[in-house]
């Protein structure tokens, strides 16, 4: 059975760059644990909330893929999906980002959109 850890991942206010990396599960040390082979993290996203802390609509995208990436395909959540003023989008589901696997977005105004998600981090 896992022992995942459940955790929170942000807030961070959303940019007008399309192809800020929001999440990844890599790391660059695995120190400190002892008779145990530890080959990569993961993670579990199983909510995020968009929330719009201006006066005016503002829009978000979201993909996974590459570093960076927002390739046509890759797209996740919200393909300049509109939020509205003083409002907050949520989404509830399931995903898993492995270490290959970037959450990668931004928003159409800058700094208007705050990204907060809870999920769970594990072990491969």
């Amino acid at each position: 059975m896992a022992a995942n850890k459940v955790i929170r991942f942000g807030p961070v206010a959303l940019t007008t760059s399309l192809t800020t990396n929001i999440l990844n599960p890599t790391v660059t040390s695995f120190a400190g644990l002892v008779g145990m082979t530890v080959t990569a993290l993961y993670i579990i996203i199983r909510h995020i909330r968009i929330v719009n802390k201006t006066s005016s609509a503002a829009t978000f995208s979201l993909w996974i893929g590459a570093t960076g990436g927002n390739a046509a395909g890759a797209e996740f959540l919200g393909q300049a999906l509109s939020v509205a003023a003083n409002s907050a989008y949520d989404w509830y589901g399931m995903v898993r980002l492995d270490a290959a696997d970037f959450l990668v977005g931004g928003a159409g105004t800058a700094t208007a959109l705050t990204f907060e998600a809870e999920g769970e981090i594990g072990v491969v």
